[in-house]
């Protein structure tokens, strides 16, 4: 609390609340009916604001700060504002990221008055755009002189406990109001188990745990989403062969001698695809498979077998135990594989070569070489944000290193995502060196929130694939067709007209582990690596996964 209690409002009381959950930084672009509320984020001794270029630049910096946070939020003015972050906020609901989004709204008495105002549709109607957040956001709320801080309570309480978006809007009156301080902390409902479903659960799964030979772990995003890491983590130790998803490559430690790599169904590497298919028991933790990270939902997996363990419930061999929170069912698991009679096998997985062979080193830079080449240089303990398309695919088929947390957007697959998002993740994990791999056709959607990154002192290296378009889309369909084509940009002299401190192109792979080597050594300022390699060239994953795509498209 930061202001005594005469002169303490409404916006007070919610900024403590975000505050006391963790969330230091709020982003957005001011508007007029904000500002008063600004001054308020600005003199609150744990908040700080992080003004964006853009407003969807802002909801996709909230985006990957709650992410690593696990809450974000990004603030806009009414209407004109609101609906150009409204793309990033979908984003969070398809990817059930905790985000709130605060709307600085015309006072009550404007909105009473129902006159053509600003940043309105000119109806009198001051609740489209609240309708239009109802499809995208799990809660939303209009603040009152009567119910703001129950409402702010509310709404920040379902964002948690739903993990979705938000929406509260708030009138600059009453954001003004004055209130008494909060009495007491806020009360959250924590994830509940049922003991009796626990113990159904364990005795279900027990004679399934003693009796497979063959058993596996296939993990994904939900685990992180619902806090379940750490006992995740609890049952690796065990030895169980594990794989996960593209999109929950950060849940698993990729370096650990039982991750056998990631699973995208036909599309999978063979050793990969046998480890999960053929095991006589697959438990699968937090996993939730989209068309782009199943191989178009070519997984081969029984129905009815194996045992499936989501936020809330548990599945044994097609029977459902619940209310069970994931890490307790992950913890009960674990208890049942430390029991087993006999041990689990020992297994052995080829790994890549660190580097592609020297002989190669002079030669054209290519995806194999731009992708096998940054995975070798990536560090432990680095922040890698990798844009849909060849950046996200071309990591797909190479392990991380220890402690490498690694984020992409899969299901909602906006590109562009990740520029603002690093500004976001980095802030969220300062100690963490920021990695953005992007390709750019979709940095050209978001490049303005480089100047962000500059203006917020992130030492972040920026991985650009310069190859003339969307290589993505090329794989799918039309790839000569001009559509396809986009303007060509001099990204140096932009990079460093926005102010990155270091810029460098490489064409060959001596080329780019050079200026990797460079970006890594400069500790402070944005290094921009610009990576050219052809624009027919495709990453062998996102090859399989396009193929996949067209035969979709082309279904009738």
């Amino acid at each position: 609390m930061h202001a005594d209690a005469t002169s303490y409002t409404v916006i007070d009381h919610l900024l403590d609340r975000l505050t006391a959950l963790g969330v230091e930084k709020l982003f957005g672009v001011p508007g007029d009916y904000t500002l008063p509320m600004l001054d308020h984020i600005v003199e609150h001794p744990d908040a700080s604001w992080i003004g964006c270029a853009t407003e969807l630049g802002a909801a996709y910096a909230a985006d990957g700060y709650a992410r690593v946070r696990g809450l974000g939020v990004v603030c806009t003015t009414f209407g004109v504002g609101e609906l150009s972050a409204i793309n990033g906020i979908a984003g969070s609901y398809a990817e059930r990221v905790p985000v709130i989004h605060i709307v600085g709204a015309p006072s009550l008495a404007t909105q009473r008055s129902g006159r053509p105002t600003h940043h309105t549709l000119g109806d009198g109607d001051f609740r489209h755009f609240q309708r239009m957040h109802a499809e995208v956001t799990c809660v939303q709320a209009s603040l009152t002189l009567e119910n703001a801080a129950p409402e702010i309570d509310h709404v920040i309480r379902e964002v948690l406990e739903r993990r979705l978006p938000g929406y509260l809007v708030i009138p600059v009156d009453v954001g003004l109001a004055e209130i008494d301080p909060a009495a007491h902390p806020l009360q959250r409902h924590l994830d509940a188990t049922s003991v009796r479903a626990l113990r159904r659960f364990e005795q279900a799964a027990r004679p399934m745990v003693q009796e497979a030979r063959r058993p596996a772990v296939l993990a994904d995003i939900l685990v992180g989403r619902f806090g379940a890491r750490e006992a995740l983590h609890e049952l690796l130790a065990t030895g169980l062969p594990h794989a996960s998803l593209l999109w929950g490559r950060r849940v698993v430690d990729e370096s650990a001698p039982n991750f056998v790599g990631t699973y995208v169904g036909a599309a999978s590497r063979e050793g990969v695809r046998a480890v999960v298919e053929d095991a006589d028991l697959l438990v699968q933790a937090g996993v939730q498979f989209t068309d782009l990270t199943s191989g178009f939902f070519s997984q081969d997996l029984a129905d009815d077998a194996g045992i499936v363990v989501d936020g809330t419930t548990s599945i044994v061999g097609g029977r459902t135990f619940g209310p069970i929170a994931m890490a307790d069912a992950l913890r009960v698991l674990r208890k049942l594989f430390d029991e087993r009679r006999d041990p689990l096998p020992v297994r052995t997985d080829e790994r890549p070569p660190v580097f592609p062979p020297s002989a190669e080193a002079t030669n054209e830079l290519t995806q194999a070489g731009l992708w096998e080449t940054v995975s070798a240089w990536l560090q432990s303990g680095d922040l890698v944000l990798a844009d849909q398309g060849t950046a996200f695919y071309g990591m797909g088929a190479h392990r991380l290193p220890h402690d490498v947390l690694m984020m992409g957007q899969p299901l909602w697959a906006s590109i562009g995502f990740t520029l603002p998002a690093v500004l976001g993740a980095a802030l969220a994990a300062p100690k963490r060196r920021p990695v953005l791999l992007i390709g750019d056709g979709a940095a050209q959607m978001t490049v303005a929130e480089l100047g962000t990154l500059v203006r917020n002192g992130i030492p972040a290296i920026v991985v650009l694939v310069d190859n003339g378009g969307y290589t993505v889309e090329r794989a799918i369909h039309g790839a000569a067709a001009e559509y396809n084509d986009i303007a060509p940009w001099d990204w140096a002299a932009l990079s460093i007209a926005l102010g990155a401190s270091g810029v460098d192109r490489a064409d060959t792979v001596a080329g780019l582990r050079a200026a990797l080597h460079r970006a890594r050594e400069a500790e402070t300022g944005v290094s921009v690596v610009v990576a050219e390699v052809p624009s027919d060239d495709v990453p062998p994953l996102l090859a399989a996964i396009a193929t996949a795509a067209a035969r979709a498209n082309d279904s009738r």
